[in-house]
């Protein structure tokens, strides 16, 4: 695979083969485009998480002088772009400044998949209390050349608006033989 440059971003976006929506021009950097954080985030509210249930959350909008994460808790936050494209991968990582406040902004699902358009959902946990605002830039994308046949994806969290909180609840558990 072979990561695109920003000229090339700009490009393909033109052409219609990715979709990045709003589109700022000043976002575009030398291999990425910059995303932003939307005005609300989510928050678990029970003490212990399960992949086998839904797990209740609450909404939290983002006031004017931010919201200030605690370092126990995973945040889920919502890029103000949509993104998304049938013929590239997107990878969503941290902007390098916000990484430095130890702020991790995809925690482990960085890799968007082919065919998946909408709002990308951060998974914010940050190492020591810091303090996020809606519209601040947050994180990056990058787009890459896929090798082989594409199969497109049509799972769960297609057309996602706003922050989506787990749905592996959703999957089938596994059969493990003893």
């Amino acid at each position: 695979m072979s990561i695109l440059t920003g000229a090339e971003i700009v490009r393909r976006r033109d052409l219609g083969e990715l979709t990045i929506a709003p589109f700022v021009p000043e976002h575009i950097s030398s291999n990425s485009y910059d995303l932003t954080l939307g005005p609300t985030l989510l928050r678990y509210t029970g003490d212990v998480l399960d992949p086998y249930r839904q797990n209740p959350t609450e909404e939290l909008r983002i006031p004017p002088e931010g919201v200030v994460l605690s370092a126990d808790r995973v945040y889920l936050g919502a890029s103000v772009e949509r993104i998304g494209s049938d013929q590239l991968t997107p990878i969503v990582k941290a902007r390098s400044g916000t990484a430095r406040l130890g702020l991790y902004v995809h925690m482990t699902a960085d890799l968007i998949d082919i065919g998946s358009l909408g709002h990308t959902t951060f998974q914010l946990h940050a190492v020591q209390p810091v303090r996020v605002y809606a519209g601040m830039v947050l994180a990056q994308v990058t787009f890459w050349e896929p090798v082989g046949q594409i199969v497109l994806y049509d799972g769960k969290y297609q057309n996602s608006c706003g922050p989506q909180a787990s749905r592996s609840w959703c999957d089938a558990p596994v059969e493990v033989s003893a």
